[in-house]
This record gives structure tokens, C-alpha cells and sequence, in this order.
């Protein structure tokens, strides 16, 4: 392959990115992100238990569902956020003191990428590969942070 080969693939896999990143934003790549890291997820824990001599296929579908339950955890975040959106958006005597653009889904979904790297790395682990002892609480922090943030949403006042 020449030069100009590799400069066309090049601009083309730029243009290719740009575009996704222009059609979905930061969010679409969060959420690519999450998919990535349950794909990951599955894939090392399998690996984890067959070096383990405890692969089965019924903990592998076990996996699966969680995974599906957990898609839908995700579904059921930004149908909130839809729904908040278009409430804000369409009745005026409900304001906040900001633009709400979202906030449900992201918090959930960062909070799913963290749980997910630290199964990674659990699995990694189990696998016989080191990982730094900091590597979990760094994980465990940003997991806190991100349930400190949800934690402190307004709720209903009790009376």
C-alpha cells in the first residue's frame, strides 16, 4: 500500500468520526463507550471462568440477561430525560434555573462504564494479568462521585 493509500484512509476514517461525532455527540460516544466495555465485560469473564475450569453456558446466559437488563436500565434513563426535556420545553410555569439538555442518562450511563472497567478488571485478574492496587479505588471514587451527584438531584420535599 503507497502513501497516498494510507493518507486517503486516513482522511476518510477522520471524515467518518467527525460525521458520527456531529450526528450524536459526546453522548453517541459515551454510549459506544458502555457498549464497548460490556462487550469487554462478557468476553474477559469468560475468559476469566474457562481459565478457571468454571465456564458454563448457563452462567454465560446469565450474563447475557444481565447485560439486556442493564440496556434497559439505560433506555428507561434517557426516556426520562426525553420526558423532562419535552415537559420543560411545552409548560411554562415549570422552570429550572438552567437549560436541561439531559442529565439521567449520561449519570447513568458513566456509572455503568465505571462498574463495567472494574468487572474488566476483576476479570484481568482472575486471568493472572497485574493490576495496580489503585486502579479499583480510583474506579470506586469516580463510581461514588457519579452516586453523590445522582444522590443530590432534588427530590420531592417530605411534609
Amino acid at each position: 500500500m503507497d502513501l497516498n493509500h494510507v493518507k486517503a484512509w486516513k482522511a476518510a476514517g477522520t471524515a467518518l468520526l467527525g460525521g458520527l461525532t456531529a450526528f450524536w455527540g459526546w453522548l453517541g460516544w459515551l454510549v459506544v463507550g458502555w457498549l464497548g466495555c460490556m462487550c469487554l465485560d462478557y468476553i474477559t469473564g469468560s475468559a476469566a471462568a474457562a481459565k478457571a475450569g468454571k465456564w458454563s453456558s448457563q452462567t454465560a446466559r446469565d450474563g447475557i440477561w444481565h447485560k439486556a437488563g442493564m440496556i434497559v436500565v439505560v433506555l428507561v434513563a434517557a426516556g426520562a430525560d426525553l420526558l423532562l426535556c419535552l415537559v420543560l420545553d411545552q409548560l411554562p410555569v415549570i422552570q429550572l434555573p438552567m437549560t436541561y439538555r439531559g442529565l439521567v442518562c449520561p449519570l447513568v450511563l458513566v456509572w455503568y462504564c465505571i462498574t463495567e472497567l472494574g468487572s474488566i478488571g476483576e476479570n484481568a485478574l482472575a486471568m493472572g494479568a497485574p493490576v495496580p492496587r489503585w486502579l479499583p479505588k480510583l474506579l470506586e471514587a469516580g463510581k461514588n462521585a457519579v452516586d453523590q451527584v445522582g444522590e443530590s438531584l432534588p427530590t420531592e420535599e417530605k411534609k
